[in-house]
């Protein structure tokens, strides 16, 4: 039986079509992103766990979202500009998605129902919510306020 979020379909900020699949074996961050919000400056520890474990088997995938504060104003070419002049980004980065309501992508759509968030809820409450996925499938959920160093110990318990 294959497994349902191996086989969304999701579309990089270049238009290339990618699903988890794509990704099989590895450990994989999914993190709805924004260039203007307070938390942006987690673009670089994101990019330094990028760095530091893609050659183990980690992936960083940013999925930018305006629902937040309309803190993501900027098309594809803004945001990639964005991110790669002010925080060197190298992660994939993905067309801007919605994160919750009746246009929620399907990706978030399953990573919140298998890793719903304080007191059960699904709805995701702020840009830079993460989702930490273990090549195995299991799937943990972190707050927007969470930073990326602190997901190390999972990070590398799951490379394992």
């Amino acid at each position: 039986m294959t497994d349902k979020l191996l086989t969304i379909p999701c579309t990089t900020l270049s238009g290339e079509q990618k699903t988890l699949a794509d990704y099989s074996g590895k450990v994989v961050l999914v993190v709805n992103t924004a260039s203007k919000c307070g938390f942006t400056p987690q673009y670089k520890a994101l990019e330094a766990l990028w760095k530091r474990y893609k050659d183990q088997g980690l992936v960083v995938l940013g999925f930018p979202c305006n629902q937040f504060g309309k803190q993501e104003p900027g098309d594809e070419a803004a945001i990639s500009e964005f991110c790669e002049l002010n925080f060197g980004v190298t992660f994939p980065l993905f067309k801007k998605i919605e994160v919750n309501g009746s246009d929620t992508h399907p990706l978030y759509v399953e990573l919140k129902k298998r890793a719903p968030g304080f007191l059960g809820t699904e709805r995701i409450k702020w840009n830079f919510t993460k989702f930490l996925i273990s090549p195995g499938g299991k799937v943990k959920r972190y707050a927007p306020a969470t930073k990326p160093h602190a997901l190390k110990a999972e990070i590398e318990k799951w490379l394992k």
